[in-house]
């Protein structure tokens, strides 16, 4: 918090700072072209050549001021978006608002685990995770959110983001650069979409008369100059208009090859920007220094292809100035010139934009991780094998406060399964979320909410929330037997985490019983490790049968001055006491 503070402070004056100079020149560019107007109207009135170097001199002077104002305008913006980001950060860690887009369209109710865990959604895990603002840095973090990795490529990020979490600055820098672009989806692919149109080359006779012809133009309006000549003057009249009947035939191809969006070179510029800010940057870690390697040239850095391109796509929008088209085109074909180094432009890099901005997004959703490493200093980075050993040491759930979260200890090993149980409201389903939460962020090479941490990263799935036959129109049983049939498939590809939460509730309470036991058994013969939250104390009795590899664990309540009080501390054994009955009299509903 106190480094947010120091920060907001800093950028505010440098804000300021920025927005005064914006004014002034914003001012003094007015007053310039006002003189130039001025001035223009008397040299066309008096003839006078001083008056004619003033009104010239002017007009020099209001493009420097044109210049120097769109780059105090970048700065500007960018000092704007940096002290946004500290305010954000401030009234987040205050608790007052989760100031960043939550991936809502992200959510997948088929998934094994992502919507009964909200990883997607209003204060969902993404929810508070979230630190991009583009459209592949956003697709990125939500990609890993829903795979695990190999434990090596946990590793890497682990570095990673230790690497990157200290470097405070330097990832607001970034996070400003992609929040100007202000990009979306529908622009990414757009771009996207343009990369992979096929795009053929000017033919060689075409190209010597784009060169040709505007040398003969100069040339002849030079000896017209020089010997005033009308003759000369005709001969550049027809090699203008020569011109610009070449212009026009290429027009067509002009506007085909520009990109469909309103301020697709904005965003380009931008992209060029934050790629920028990560080719200039030192790494020392393996994965970023390896995604650095992708978009570095011997030919020159990603950033400045980019740039380029932005500059060419830039200069080909100006053909929809009419005057400024015809004089330009007439005299040198300058839009055909820059179609030219358009079309050479994409031919040799258009392929490479998408992997440009995959790094791109790479960086931004681990610089989203480190962000929440730095937030969660206390949290630690779990060590990792290969032999099914998960142990948690003060384990919490990460998005509850710090003030009101509960942790436990937790050790289990292949074939382990837990049977947990607990009064309503004791804690079963937080802690099952507890579970999953953390074995999900330990699979992406992110920090998890305990105080010591070993794990073997293992896919997660989950039967807590039926949606997806629900919203086909299907019972809420036959949606638990689909998703239960659909957990049951994947155990047969290898051992997997698996969270279970009150099970088969849309049947009868012998059906329930027998088929959540018969459940369990099938589970344990996969070799499955994870737990399943259940009422029936009498599914409790099958760890007596399979004293190897069930273990029961609960949550107690007890009702102290006429209230119910709960711990939320796992312990050994079944649950005792219950609470459904107190609260319905306490209620007056029985």
């Amino acid at each position: 918090m106190d480094k947010y503070l120091e920060l907001k402070n800093k950028l505010t004056d440098s804000f300021q700072q920025l927005n005064t100079k914006f004014k002034t020149i914003s001012l003094l560019r007015l007053i310039v072209f006002a003189s130039f107007l001025f001035l223009g109207y008397k040299s066309f009135s008096t003839g006078e050549y001083w008056i004619i170097a003033l009104a010239f001199l002017s007009f020099v002077a209001f493009v420097v001021l044109m210049r120097i104002h769109k780059k105090v305008s970048r700065k500007r913006k960018i000092a704007e978006a940096l002290v946004l980001i500290n305010e954000q950060e401030i009234s987040y860690l205050n608790g007052t608002a989760i100031p960043f887009e939550n991936g809502e369209e992200f959510i997948d109710y088929t998934h094994f685990y992502t919507y009964d865990l909200d990883v997607f959604g209003n204060h969902s895990l993404f929810h508070h995770l979230n630190r991009t603002a583009t459209f592949p840095g956003k697709q990125k973090l939500s990609s890993m959110l829903q795979h695990l990795l190999t434990n090596a490529e946990i590793s890497e990020n682990q570095v990673a983001i230790e690497e990157l979490k200290n470097k405070v600055e330097w990832r607001q820098d970034v996070l400003a650069y992609a929040k100007v672009a202000n990009d979306s989806k529908k622009d990414y692919d757009k771009l996207i979409a343009w990369t992979k149109e096929e795009t053929t080359s000017i033919s060689g006779v075409l190209r010597i008369l784009f060169f040709l012809i505007p040398t003969l133009f100069v040339i002849s309006l030079t000896i017209h100059f020089f010997r005033t000549d009308l003759l000369f003057f005709h001969i550049a009249t027809g090699f203008f208009l020569f011109n610009l009947l070449l212009a026009g035939m290429q027009m067509k191809r002009i506007k085909n090859v520009l990109i469909d969006s309103d301020h697709i070179t904005t965003i380009i510029r931008q992209y060029s920007a934050v790629i920028d800010k990560i080719e200039s940057q030192k790494f020392t870690s393996t994965k970023l220094q390896s995604l650095q390697q992708e978009i570095n040239y011997t030919t020159g850095s990603a950033s400045k292809k980019l740039k380029s391109l932005h500059v060419l796509l830039s200069n080909a929008e100006t053909i929809q100035n009419g005057f400024a088209a015809i004089f330009f085109n007439g005299s040198f074909l300058y839009h055909i010139h820059n179609l030219v180094a358009l079309i050479k432009w994409k031919q040799e890099f258009a392929k490479d934009i998408e992997k440009w901005l995959l790094v791109l997004g790479s960086f931004e959703a681990l610089n989203s991780l480190a962000n929440y490493a730095y937030n969660n200093q206390s949290f630690v980075f779990p060590g990792l094998n290969d032999n099914y050993q998960i142990k948690f040491k003060s384990l919490g759930h990460p998005l509850i406060n710090a003030s009101a979260r509960v942790c436990n200890d937790l050790s289990l090993q292949k074939n382990n399964f837990i049977i947990l149980t607990g009064s309503n409201m004791s804690g079963k389903s937080t802690f099952l979320r507890t579970l999953g939460v953390n074995m999900v962020m330990a699979g992406i090479g992110a920090p998890v909410c305990a105080s010591e941490a070993m794990v073997h990263p293992l896919p997660v799935l989950m039967s807590m929330r039926q949606m997806d036959s629900l919203n086909d129109g299907e019972s809420y049983f036959f949606a638990e037997v689909k998703r239960l049939k659909k957990i049951m498939d994947r155990l047969g590809k290898g051992v997997c985490f698996v969270l279970l939460d009150e099970i088969l509730k849309g049947t009868n309470s012998d059906d329930k019983q027998t088929g959540t036991i018969e459940v369990i058994k099938k589970v344990i013969s996969k070799g499955t490790i994870g737990c399943i939250a259940t009422h029936d104390l009498e599914v409790c009795q099958t760890t007596d049968a399979y004293p190897e590899q069930l273990r029961n664990k609960c949550f107690e309540v007890e009702i102290i001055d006429n209230e119910l009080a709960f711990d939320y501390t796992l312990r050994n054994g079944v649950c005792q006491n219950k609470s459904a009955t107190f609260i319905m009299k306490k209620e007056a509903i029985i």
